[in-house]
């Protein structure tokens, strides 16, 4: 597995070396310092399984790098790791596409947790966002900690097709690139999105990422080999 890590933090690195090991002891970790060496690194390895982005890097507005890097590399799953803990800031790198969003101040088994929920697919979001949806104090701390009970798109009621719109909606690929991977027309990826809206009860593509990162959601498996991988250059 190949992780990419952009942050200038040093004992962060040093913290996140010990998670990584921990989350695959074979791991290959690359990281860099800076914006501009972080392009390079993602431009240097377009294969990465994961990446790992810190907001507050020097000469460089965050947000616009992680939507500059999730629209050139949308096949790598981004999660951002950052020292706010902001709803705004969780709820925007969200509609940028960032998989995952761990606050600096969380722990390594939640850092852990995040990560693999991220690799199989799912949203990882801490519980401040979570809040959005209401959920009880209980529910939150399971999320959060990673005892919250994983979900399947087939007990939401939702078709193998449905699973893999919503696969690559939480990807934060829209509709138009939604179409190109998976052959469908526009219209009949309209219907699928708002049949996963009526089944997870939200009425906007960030509360269902809100929710299915809430309900633990299962999508590992749900894109046949070959899709979801699209790059653009």
């Amino acid at each position: 597995m190949k992780i990419l890590v952009v942050d200038d933090h040093p004992l962060i690195l040093e913290a996140l070396q010990h998670v990584l090991r921990a989350l695959d002891g074979g791991a290959t970790i690359h990281d860099a310092r800076t914006a501009e060496d972080g392009r390079r690194l993602v431009a240097e390895h377009p294969d990465a399984r994961l990446l790992i982005l810190d907001l507050s890097l020097p000469g460089a507005d965050g947000f616009s790098l992680l939507h500059e890097l999730r629209s050139a590399y949308p096949s790598i799953p981004v999660v951002v790791l950052s020292a706010s803990d902001q709803r705004e800031d969780i709820m925007r790198a969200i509609d940028l596409g960032a998989m995952g969003y761990i606050p600096k101040s969380s722990s390594n088994l939640v850092m852990l947790h995040a990560l693999r929920l991220v690799l199989s697919g799912g949203v990882y979001l801490p519980s401040v966002a979570l809040a959005m949806r209401e959920a009880s104090g209980a529910e939150l701390l399971r999320a959060a900690e990673g005892g919250a009970t994983r979900t399947t798109p087939r007990e939401l009621g939702l078709t193998a097709r449905q699973a893999q719109v919503l696969a690559l909606i939480l990807q934060g690929k829209p509709n138009k690139v939604i179409c190109r991977e998976l052959g469908l027309a526009e219209g009949t990826v309209k219907i699928h999105v708002a049949a996963i809206l009526r089944a997870l009860n939200v009425s906007t593509r960030t509360q269902a990422v809100i929710e299915a990162s809430r309900l633990g959601l299962q999508l590992e498996g749900a894109m046949p080999a070959g899709l979801g991988t699209h790059q653009r250059h």
